[in-house]
């Protein structure tokens, strides 16, 4: 096969982290480059970590995000379905062939049998950390004969299956970020391929998968990058063509570690729920890794694709900075059009107490006024709740600048001013209310920051803020008077 066939094979454990969301994304990006499919697979074959109710979050924030493959399993009206000629794509459902291509490694020496107890395997890990050594398998089972193997078997003992590894031999292969690498087998464990509950490891599994399912670039986090040679091996034993590997750098914390759930937020899904636009933060750890062939920094899914290039994927690690993604996610908040904002707002308006879900059909005005108001503010959706809190439960900041604004000799006369003026409005809109104060300042010759400055305080209970009219006109006519009368 030509075509371009690419892989992102997540196992259904939990959340979906931030890295691999990059990882899923890269490759999807260099498939639609190429032309080629984007496939999803469910590496499930470690069941003890198994979690109830993570591949449909998985699929889900794949889908939320635009990531969308072309092959692979999904959800239609809640029932999982598989779409594409190369399944199953989940790998529970392909333990046959994994016995199948065991059988061809055991019969031809690149695997055994292995009967070594937890407690052994420890012992000898043990004894190698006391001589500072690598822990790794010292080959206790490696060259024992297939009839006693067989016997043993037989016997009913446990026993899992490990891939021999050549003694003192060079390993290298080529990587489009790191070009050739060179590992020697000494420094690799004798891998376990089965597990004694007849499951494969991930080793083992994801050489037959891609083969079997034409993968033609396995891109993935350098995490991978020291097992590589166990594939390798694999691809030699079945004498099949290796893929292209492409190991992507780290996503690192400020303090330059692999981003860790300790240091704050990983899951895609937190940030989703705090407010960051699916675009934006996709958008934004398209960046961590890749350097486009532009200074441009704003890309929509399709702007992506179209400069993606494997070729200017870093080698380093990039760090994950939360205060650029607010900065980019503000971006994409001022971009948006009005009434999609006030949908995606509506939720997080709800959340505040402020705004009731029925608002969002009946008072859709006083909703848009709301989001045109704070959306010079908000760098996440959910910023709106802190704002409404601000102007709806009202706190006199204490400074001695407000104590001075407020004991002005004018300030007395602007409020009963204002008063009588807004007890007479038609309507309470911010039109109205400009007029009001230009009519104020005209009238009784307060001007400026004596006329506006008390205004805010009294209203807001804070000397700085959004339009001022506009949040007057938000609170309403009454909770404004009230707030007003509260100063006389």
């Amino acid at each position: 096969m030509n075509m371009v066939r690419v892989r992102f094979a997540p196992s259904p454990t939990g959340y979906v982290h931030i890295g691999s969301l990059r990882t899923a994304l890269y490759n999807y990006l260099y498939a639609k480059k190429m032309g080629g499919s984007y496939i999803l697979r469910i590496e499930d074959t470690d069941q003890k970590r198994f979690v109830e109710g993570s591949m449909e979050n998985l699929i889900g924030c794949l889908e939320k995000t635009g990531i969308l493959h072309d092959e692979g399993p999904t959800y239609v009206d809640g029932e999982l379905v598989e779409n594409g000629d190369f399944g199953p794509y989940i790998q529970s459902d392909r333990l046959d062939l994994y016995k199948e291509h065991l059988r061809v490694l055991l019969e031809e020496g690149h695997a055994y049998p292995c009967f070594c107890s937890k407690e052994r395997l420890e012992e000898v890990r043990e004894a190698q950390r006391q001589q500072n050594l690598t822990p790794k398998y010292d080959g206790h089972c490696r060259n024992l004969s297939r009839e006693e193997a067989q016997d043993r078997i037989m016997n009913g003992e446990e026993f899992v299956i490990r891939l021999k590894m050549p003694v003192n031999e060079e390993i290298t292969f080529f990587d489009e970020v790191r070009g050739q690498v060179t590992i020697n087998s000494d420094e690799v464990d004798d891998q376990v391929l089965i597990k004694s509950d007849g499951f494969p490891t991930y080793h083992f599994a994801v050489v037959v998968d891609d083969h079997l399912m034409g993968i033609t670039h396995v891109i993935r986090g350098e995490e991978w990058l020291p097992s590589t040679p166990k594939h390798v091996l694999l691809y030699q034993a079945f004498g099949w063509e290796q893929p292209t590997y492409v190991h992507l750098p780290n996503i690192l914390n400020a303090d330059k570690k692999k981003l860790s759930k300790r240091q704050g937020d990983v899951a895609v899904e937190d940030f989703l729920a705090k407010g960051y636009l699916p675009e934006a933060l996709v958008n934004y750890i398209a960046l961590l890794g890749w350097s486009p062939d532009t200074n441009e920094e704003i890309f929509s899914m399709d702007e992506l694709v179209q400069h993606f290039d494997l070729k200017r994927v870093n080698k380093s690690g990039a760090v994950f900075d939360v205060k650029k993604l607010k900065w980019m996610n503000g971006e994409y908040i001022r971009k948006m059009p009005m009434d999609v904002l006030v949908d995606k707002t509506l939720p997080y308006m709800v959340q505040s107490g402020y705004v009731s879900a029925e608002d969002g059909e009946k008072n859709r005005d006083h909703l848009e006024k709301i989001v045109d108001t704070f959306v010079e503010k908000m760098d996440t959706l959910a910023d709106i709740k802190e704002e409404l809190e601000n102007i709806f439960v009202y706190r006199l900041e204490e400074s001695p600048e407000v104590e001075e604004m407020l004991q002005l000799d004018t300030t007395s006369l602007l409020v009963k001013a204002a008063l009588k003026k807004m007890e007479d409005a038609e309507n309470f809109e911010p039109d109205t209310l400009k007029k009001i104060f230009k009519e104020i300042q005209k009238e009784e010759g307060i001007k400026g920051k004596n006329l506006f400055m008390p205004a805010r305080i009294i209203a807001t209970g804070q000397m700085h803020g959004a339009d001022l009219m506009k949040i007057m006109s938000i609170l309403g006519k009454e909770e404004v008077m009230d707030r007003f009368r509260r100063f006389i």
